[in-house]
């Protein structure tokens, strides 16, 4: 009955293998979630700096912001008061 020590030994290594496969496999799929999101950030961000300088280039021209469309609409005229 000497073989219940390596065997449990061998059970024991083979056991802590797949939890630290399992414990890879999570923390990559965390990583590749994480890496989306921020790309999505990144676009987002990128996307809306180019609307800012859109809108205030139109301004600048004396233009009228179209927030419907997101576009410059011709020259906004002169304000009476």
């Amino acid at each position: 009955m000497m073989l219940a020590g390596p065997k449990l030994l061998v059970g024991g290594l083979l056991l802590a293998g797949i939890v630290w496969l399992v414990h890879e496999i999570r923390a990559d799929g965390a990583r590749s979630i994480a890496n989306a999101i921020e790309r999505q950030n990144n676009d987002a961000q990128s996307r809306a700096r180019e609307k800012r300088l859109d809108y205030d280039s139109c301004l600048d021209a004396g233009g009228l912001w179209n927030f419907a469309t997101g576009q410059c609409s011709g020259s906004a005229g002169r304000r009476r008061n």
